[in-house]
């Protein structure tokens, strides 16, 4: 979305640090692009596109003068993305050849010092009625909520299940839970869901999934519809248009969507993150998983997600073992959102019937604690579910 005075938001990416900051000096008389990210270095293709997602900038401004076979392969990589970004190359001279080369590789503008403002404005209105035609789809109110592990085991799975039964408990509205985990999702096999067909399904309706075609793909339980784990493992990259397609489907038709992803560290894992409003990271207070945490922290932070999307739930805590949230979190420099107790009979128990938890105990209320703040509920009280829907998933009028 521009900002005041038709401004555009922009990705600025330069090894070359005088010469972006020559740049940015003249942008606030310019009043052309507003600089919401700037990279030191080309970054990968991953990396970029984790950016884009998180960022979605309408312009990347591309330095082509430190490296420019560097800044046209990024340029390459921009002028295939979906959804349309463009990109400016930028150098310290009207360079004949680097222009050449940088609107071949897809560069839809080129600006050179001393970057007068006539020119940087004319760049941005060209870019500008080049976006016009580009329909903008309102972004729907459902909210994406993932959770992944930092090390298997960690119970991820189970609490994503158990917030989404939560949440729909607490809300009465439209819940999807979804197995993002291709190669060992095991939701299906909690929740003893018969023939299940998973996110590949989904992602393989040519020309793009419809809401009936969607509607076939779920199973009703309790009221959550579950998008289960493929049968067999699936080892191959996911195709992140497709995937784009079906979340922005799935944004329409619930008003809650909770992905249970595999380990933090798998690139599919990292492709969902950036999908979603809000993460999870789950941990356990073994000293491994606490290792596994820091380092997944780390990592994110260097990929540029936002530590105030990004939370750490500490599973199966034990306070015989005298430690709490604040002690863990200073382990791997960073907060500790949710603790939640350890009740290994209770979880077995719902585990065997398929079914979720409930009662009045420690850890029913930890995790209606943590639905209810997933659901903006500024108090925790359960509430009937939707008339519209009765006591039946989203699908199930159709």
């Amino acid at each position: 979305m521009s900002l005041k005075d038709n401004t555009l938001t922009a990705l600025l990416i330069s090894p070359n640090r005088d010469l972006a900051e020559r740049f940015s000096k003249t942008l606030p008389s310019a009043k052309t692009f507003q600089i919401i990210a700037d990279l030191r270095a080309y970054p990968s293709e991953q990396a970029l596109d984790l950016r884009l997602r998180q960022m979605a900038p309408q312009v990347v401004v591309v330095d082509v003068m430190s490296d420019v076979d560097a800044a046209c392969a990024t340029l390459q990589f921009l002028s295939e993305y979906r959804p349309q970004v463009h990109a400016i190359g930028l150098h310290a001279h009207q360079d004949g050849e680097a222009i050449v080369k940088v609107l071949r590789a897809g560069a839809t503008e080129f600006l050179f010092e001393p970057f007068d403002l006539e020119s940087q404005r004319e760049a941005a209105g060209r870019i500008a009625r080049l976006s016009q035609p580009e329909a903008i789809v309102a972004r729907s109110a459902a909210t994406v909520v993932s959770f992944a592990c930092t090390k298997p085991g960690s119970g991820a799975s189970t609490i994503a299940a158990q917030v989404a039964f939560a949440i729909r408990r607490l809300t009465g509205k439209r819940v999807l839970l979804a197995d993002f985990d291709l190669m060992g999702g095991t939701i299906g096999f909690y929740l003893k869901v018969q023939h299940p067909q998973s996110l590949l399904d989904a992602m393989a309706v040519h020309p793009q999934i419809d809401p009936i075609s969607f509607a076939a793909m779920v199973t009703d339980v309790d009221g959550v519809d579950v998008l289960a784990s493929p049968d067999e493992p699936y080892l191959a990259m996911i195709d992140v248009a497709r995937l784009e397609t079906v979340m922005d489907l799935v944004r329409t038709l619930y008003d809650f969507v909770i992905l249970d992803l595999p380990t933090v560290f798998d690139k599919s894992s990292l492709m969902s993150l950036a999908h979603a409003d809000s993460g999870f990271l789950v941990t356990t207070s073994e000293l491994p998983s606490l290792h596994l945490t820091r380092k997944a922290l780390q990592m994110l932070q260097q990929l540029g997600f936002d530590r105030e999307r990004l939370r750490v739930i500490v599973n199966r805590l034990n306070r015989k073992d005298g430690l709490d949230g604040n002690d863990l979190g200073k382990m791997f420099n960073a907060g500790v959102h949710t603790t939640l107790p350890n009740d290994y009979f209770s979880l077995h128990r719902v585990v065997t019937r398929g079914e979720p938890l409930t009662g009045d105990g420690e850890l029913v209320r930890a995790l209606e604690g943590l639905a209810g703040k997933i659901a903006g509920l500024t108090t925790v009280e359960k509430k009937k579910p939707s008339t519209l829907f009765g006591s039946s998933p989203a699908f199930s009028q159709i």
